[in-house]
């Protein structure tokens, strides 16, 4: 088990940081020294290793049982700070629970009781009502994103969870807004806040593309042209629009992937799975991947279409020039129509119709056994370089999970490796191994 308080130096070298930015040190320093925070930053400046570094700190070894509880919006943000918690190598159990997914994974999850449990307000507040884990036990609670849960219809489940925790010790409450009023029920008495929403991102640069069109398809298609190679999220308003725009780039040969609400959990995964190794370079999605989605490193971001509310504009702005990187915001105009009054400081530019992005070099192979089979990211690295003959340089991202996995391959080897290693055995299971689309 790694000791958070003097390790925290190998722990930043382990996700690749440089050192924790101003706001993370002082969430730290908040954390540390308040029952009550309130923590306000904007998307991408990394406030759930803000709060994260201090809570697992104080979580006690000799207890047995759930003593830090993250209620989130969204069932991908509940796996993304799950794998954050995961990466920072505490040695402590960590659950994700959230709806999408079968009762019975979430049975098989919680018969040994994580310190630390992140999830969904409705599927945490159903395994209070089933007495699945103690209350009793829990001692600090965050409510990550919390504005988001209370606007997407979580009010009742957070008041229900909140009432059943007598032993807080401290509350934490995050956001990347400022418009919504705490609600009484989460019995904030003199709350320290933290507000850096006034923080201006000068690595993010703001460019309007005007379009001829009003279905403004084709100037689209020169940005991606553009573009080329990077990595980005195209966003749309409506996903009646993403299946639109879907059709279009089908057409014209631009792979992408899709991420909106009406897909099963499994084909959302599926598509971020993809899109942050590299299969798919391209996302077209909704507000849904605005926050709370685990991709790093993006390019850009285009809004499709401008969403009517500032504060989602800023949300999806924060895909790109996080951290420490520099990134660009486009937004397409119909040259009719009249801006939102929030949309200031960019410069307009025109892009000719430039060469096709290049097809991915990568397909993702999925494999048939996971964390609960004692399938380690090593066991599949080996099997894929001794019996599969990759050399370093072909083998992309392995994403692990609890009952599977998978692999970023060169596409023209994944029919080969599929043929080699199908039906062998790993750590005594016998994988499967097929593409996914």
């Amino acid at each position: 088990m790694i000791n958070l308080k003097k390790d925290q130096k190998s722990i930043l070298q382990k996700l690749g940081i440089a050192s924790l930015n101003p706001m993370q040190v002082a969430a730290h320093e908040a954390i540390a020294g308040h029952n009550e925070v309130i923590l306000l930053s904007p998307t991408g400046t990394g406030k759930t290793l803000g709060f994260l570094l201090p809570i697992l700190k104080s979580i006690d070894t000799s207890i047995n049982g759930v003593q830090v509880l993250i209620l989130v919006p969204s069932r991908e943000l509940a796996i993304q700070i799950e794998q954050v918690a995961r990466n920072i190598g505490s040695g402590h159990r960590i659950t994700a629970v959230y709806g999408g997914r079968s009762g019975a994974k979430d049975k098989q999850e919680m018969k040994t009781l994580p310190a630390l449990l992140v999830g969904t307000p409705g599927r945490v507040a159903d395994h209070i009502r089933r007495e699945t884990f103690d209350t009793g036990s829990v001692r600090v609670l965050v409510l990550d994103e919390f504005d988001k849960s209370l606007e997407v219809g979580f009010e009742e489940e957070m008041k229900e969870i909140i009432e059943s925790l007598d032993f807080l010790d401290k509350k934490i409450l995050t956001s990347a807004t400022q418009k919504i009023k705490i609600p009484e029920f989460v019995k904030l008495l003199a709350p320290f806040s933290l507000d850096y929403l006034s923080e201006v991102n000068d690595r993010l640069q703001l460019v309007c593309v005007k379009s001829e069109t009003k279905d403004k398809l084709e100037s689209l298609l020169h940005l991606l042209c553009f573009l080329g190679d990077k990595r980005g999220i195209v966003f749309c308003n409506f996903r009646d629009t993403i299946d639109f725009v879907s059709r279009y780039l089908d057409d014209n040969e631009i792979g992408h992937s899709c991420f909106h609400g009406k897909l099963e959990q499994r084909e959302r995964e599926r598509a971020l799975i993809k899109f942050r190794n590299g299969t798919n370079r391209i996302l077209i999605a909704t507000d849904l991947a605005a926050r709370g989605i685990d991709v790093a490193d993006l390019d850009y971001i285009i809004h499709y279409q401008i969403p009517n509310r500032e504060d989602e504009f800023i949300h999806r702005n924060g895909r790109t020039a996080r951290m420490n990187s520099n990134g660009t915001a486009y937004f397409l105009s119909y040259k009719d129509d009249k801006l939102y009054s929030f949309i200031k400081n960019y410069k307009v530019e025109e892009f000719g119709f430039g060469s096709k992005p290049s097809p991915s070099k990568w397909v993702t192979l999925f494999i048939s056994g996971g964390k609960k089979d004692k399938i380690s990211k090593g066991d599949i690295a080996g099997l894929f370089f001794k019996q599969g003959d990759l050399t370093k340089n072909e083998l992309g991202l392995i994403e692990l999970k609890q009952d599977c996995a998978f692999v970023a391959v060169p596409t023209y080897k994944s029919k080969q490796l599929i043929n080699k290693l199908n039906n062998v055995k790993l750590k005594k299971k016998k994988i499967r191994i097929t593409m996914i689309d």
